[in-house]
């Protein structure tokens, strides 16, 4: 498998409640939240020491870009480390509204909506051939994101327009409202067609794609960048053509969703209805046969394998197993468990106060962080890998480079603008570094 640049944006939901007398402003919390992050420092956009980028949104929420990667695995690991890093963001402001005698809760949600209907989610980039025509690409592509929920939906409680409550598999997808556009706001497509590649346009598009949830499951957020890297693979070699092309992807996306027992069928152009397993099946079979013939490596042989594994899984509903690997089913069993124990439904409100604590990046407070301390899910990174990449970049791009001489900026107290592909010292003596080929992690001399 050739390598591939890769990265994700997670947007977090903020929230500040004043308990206390003293009304202190969210916003003035936020600004308390970058400062724990970058400290000295009153910056809302930065980019970290381990080459991953921390900002402030749209909606004031933070946003946490990891460093570029090479390896699926160091996605996800990069990923688990902004929240860690957040997690201590919060953990530090606590302890200052403390000192300060402030009273009130502030919590970060790696969360796809809010209770006002707001949805933010999660963002993938993958650096793929210039050569390959954008239609062909979009056309085979969208079938698969729109089944892809299955195996990396965060699960959560959604309000219906008549008013209902409903458990669906993806929240962000209901939020889907158009199948390409430029926008990421108002009118969010399944495939972005923003294309700043932050390296040679001419050999390479950013491909951004917004349709996915936010996972706090290592295994989701594993299998959603690596299914999605194989797949990008095998459209650049030549294969999988439109044969699967959805007659109505935002109605099946939907319906999709909103059927946690995945029996619905979604028709395709040519009539045929397949259910969002059958088509998941359909896209594994591709990639097994153009591997099998093009030759693999052990990474991906295990990616789909593990592909195959949950697949398996979700047809013959193994909960007892699925219940420790993928986020909705984790989800689903929690709520359901506490739903029947109440002997209630879904509009219970606790239910809803359940959900937003599956997502709380705190790590004692955060239900998913207290269900992984207790070893009740399976996992792809280890703690002192993520611990790590909270300070180290993967070193095998150039997240590499900018991460080293960040640092070194910061250690002898320079005045620097930092981008994507380049470093700018602003004190003399003045330097600016370039960084254009984002596989390189080696100085160019």
């Amino acid at each position: 498998m050739h390598r591939r640049i890769m990265g994700l944006e997670s947007e977090y939901g903020f929230l500040f409640t004043n308990t206390g007398d003293r009304i202190f402003p969210p916003e003035r919390a936020l600004e308390y939240l970058f400062q724990g992050i970058m400290q000295n420092s009153w910056s809302r956009d930065a980019f970290l020491p381990n080459g991953g980028r921390i900002y402030q949104d749209t909606g004031s929420h933070p946003e946490y870009s990891t460093p570029e990667c090479d390896r699926v695995r160091d996605v996800v690991i990069h990923d688990k480390a902004g929240e860690q890093i957040l997690s201590r963001a919060v953990e530090a402001v606590t302890h200052q509204l403390e000192a300060e005698g402030i009273d009130g809760h502030l919590y970060v949600l790696k969360n796809n909506t809010d209770s006002a209907g707001n949805s933010y989610g999660c963002h993938e980039n993958y650096l793929i051939d210039r050569n390959v025509t954008f239609w062909r690409l979009s056309r085979t592509l969208i079938p698969f994101f729109v089944s892809r929920q299955i195996l990396s939906g965060a699960g959560g409680l959604v309000r219906m327009a008549d008013e209902s409550v409903r458990f669906v598999i993806s929240p962000r997808s209901l939020h889907i409202r158009e199948k390409i556009s430029c926008s990421t706001t108002s009118s969010r497509p399944i495939i972005n067609t923003r294309d700043e590649p932050h390296s040679d346009p001419q050999k390479y598009r950013r491909l951004h794609i917004i349709v996915g949830d936010s996972n706090m499951s290592e295994i989701s957020d594993f299998l959603k960048v690596g299914t999605t890297a194989l797949v990008l693979e095998v459209i650049e070699g030549g294969g999988l053509h439109d044969r699967m092309s959805l007659e109505d992807p935002i109605r099946a996306i939907r319906e999709i969703s909103e059927d946690p027992t995945l029996s619905v069928r979604v028709r395709l152009e040519s009539g045929q209805e397949l259910t969002a397993l059958e088509i998941q099946e359909a896209y594994l079979e591709a990639c097994r046969d153009f591997f099998h013939k093009e030759g693999t490596t052990p990474a991906v042989r295990d990616m789909l394998d593990l592909w195959e594994k949950i697949l398996t899984d979700l047809a013959h509903w193994d909960e007892e197993v699925l219940g420790r690997e993928i986020d909705w089913v984790i989800k689903w069993r929690l709520l359901s468990r506490y739903r029947d124990r109440r002997h209630g439904s879904w509009e219970d409100p606790a239910l809803a106060m359940l959900d937003y604590q599956y997502h709380d990046v705190h790590e004692k407070k955060g239900l998913y962080n207290l269900l992984r301390v207790s070893g009740c899910v399976d996992r792809i990174a280890g703690d002192s890998e993520i611990l790590s990449a909270m300070e180290k970049p993967p070193q095998t791009t150039r997240a590499r480079l900018r991460g080293a001489h960040i640092r070194e900026a910061m250690e002898h107290h320079r005045s620097y603008t930092v981008d994507w592909t380049y470093m700018r010292l602003n004190d003399p003596p003045q330097e600016t570094l370039h960084w254009a080929d984002p596989f390189n992690a080696a100085e160019i001399p």
